[in-house]
């Protein structure tokens, strides 16, 4: 049995974005790298969409989720960290190479590596900036020694 869904992909070149139309009308954008860069995005997208003759009326933009990536000057290593920070970190290196951290109350991800790149995800940028801020003295605690 095969199910079609029922959207349309299309994108921007400037500014690069990725935008996903359902039939039911929402449009998701993807691929920015800021707030303001995704709004101008989705207005842009709008107006391409009206001047095909689309009905389209721009309301309830909303940020839904932001990603960004931060490399520590330092290796990290895993189990040490994981131990020390147990209820909010679990590690299981033979599904996945990344310890993941969750921190509820900024409702943020943190996928920390050993190389000592994090992956944050967060509902917007103050959230994945303070996660960021509040993870630093917990990784410090766990870096390599270089010798």
């Amino acid at each position: 049995m095969y199910f079609f869904f029922q959207k349309v992909l299309m994108k921007l070149r400037k500014p690069r974005i990725t935008a996903t139309i359902w039939s039911s009308g929402k449009i998701i954008c993807t691929g920015a790298t800021s707030e303001e860069e995704a709004k101008f995005g989705a207005r842009r997208l709008a107006r391409s969409l009206q001047k095909l003759g689309f009905q389209v009326i721009f309301t309830d933009f909303k940020v839904v989720n932001v990603l960004a990536v931060c490399n520590m000057p330092f290796e990290i290593r895993l189990p040490e960290f994981t131990k020390n920070n147990r209820p909010h970190a679990s590690y299981e290196p033979e599904l996945h190479p990344a310890v993941c951290y969750r921190i509820k109350s900024l409702r943020a991800t943190l996928q920390i590596f050993s190389t000592g790149s994090i992956t944050v995800t967060g509902p917007n940028v103050k959230a994945v900036a303070t996660a960021v801020e509040q993870i630093y003295p917990f990784v410090f605690e766990s870096r390599k020694e270089i010798l």
